[in-house]
């Protein structure tokens, strides 16, 4: 992928409804996909997307949720809900786990 991911960068998938905005950008080079395939930038994103999602990249992507690559250090939010599932350079990026809230005692 060409684009530079910096925070506040909008990607769109080509395959689905998914679009997420960069958190945290990577350390260093990375591919971020989307139903198996590359992420374009949201302003480069096609008003219909066409293609079918790669098989094991349908889980889905639900709104409001965050993404975190550990390898690279990437962050993700997702801002608009999709059928594709994110990856990095071909692996899953996983769900960030939430921290817990302090007690109120």
């Amino acid at each position: 992928m060409d684009i530079e991911l910096t925070p506040g960068t909008k990607l769109a998938s080509a395959v689905c409804l998914t679009e997420v905005i960069v958190v945290r950008p990577p350390t260093g080079p990375v591919s971020v996909e989307c139903g198996g395939v590359a992420m374009v930038g949201a302003d480069d994103a096609p008003d219909e997307p066409s293609g079918d999602l790669a098989e094991g990249h349908a889980e889905g992507t639900p709104l409001g949720k965050r993404y975190h690559h550990e390898a690279s250090g990437l962050e993700l939010l997702c801002t608009r809900a999709g059928d594709g599932s994110l990856s990095a350079d071909g692996a899953p990026i996983p769900l960030k786990d939430a921290k817990p809230l302090p007690s109120s005692d």
